[in-house]
């Protein structure tokens, strides 16, 4: 009965120094991967906007442009189109409405930029452009994330190799991998505060720029 009552306190100390030896042999390692890709996605604001004595008459001349100009995207499949919702507001002078202001604003995304860049100068004989922004398209930042993951792991694998070899043990084992990747890429932004344009306007200039998508794989080898 004593011997295992010995046995029973001696167990808490054995797992606990196992524990220890476990710890002893375990390294932590990281490795990462990384390219630049040429963004491949424009997206544009642009919006109608009118200012007046009374409401309704800007409603009018306001819907009347987006009409135009939806009209004229659905002439081109590839850019996808979404409005804003319509709002007036009052503009002050001195505590009092001076008068008011009307405005809708559209937004285009698309992968074909050289398009996009002429359609603009056209849209910009009655819209303003607001916001141009470039981005990556989820698609090719999915398939530059998957070669980096492989890319990444084959380093993992190789350092954790060069780590056993060195220390001249018999072989490694995984006990716990993650792989992170740099998220949604930042988007490289251009701001416009202009009027409408001519319908002579001249497109305006897309340089895309590239973004860098980057991916970590970290985690730890048990040494035998």
């Amino acid at each position: 009965m004593k011997q295992l009552w010995l046995m029973l306190l001696l167990l808490p100390a054995l797992a606990q120094s196992h524990e220890i030896e476990t710890q002893y042999n375990r390294i932590h390692l990281s490795t990462d991967g990384q390219t630049e890709l040429a963004s491949d996605t424009i997206i544009s604001t642009l919006y109608a906007e009118e200012e007046g004595s009374s409401p309704a008459p800007l409603a009018d001349t306001v819907n009347k442009k987006i009409q135009w100009a939806v009209t004229l995207l659905k002439k081109h499949p590839k850019i996808k189109l979404q409005t804003a919702a319509y709002t007036t507001s009052p503009v002050y002078q001195q505590n009092r409405i001076k008068s008011w202001r009307a405005r809708q604003s559209i937004e285009l995304e698309s992968q074909d930029m050289a398009g996009t860049s002429e359609l603009l100068g056209e849209l910009q004989s009655r819209l303003v452009l607001s916001n141009l922004r470039f981005a990556l398209s989820p698609e090719a930042k999915n398939k530059a994330d998957d070669a980096l993951i492989a890319e990444a792991l084959a380093a993992f694998n190789k350092r954790a190799q060069l780590v056993t070899d060195q220390l001249k043990r018999k072989a490694y084992k995984l006990v716990g991998v993650n792989i992170s990747t740099s998220g949604q890429p930042i988007f490289r932004q251009q701001n416009f505060a202009m009027a409408a344009l001519s319908k002579s306007a001249t497109a305006p200039g897309v340089e895309a720029g590239e973004q860098t998508v980057q991916v970590t794989v970290s985690g730890g080898i048990e040494l035998e």
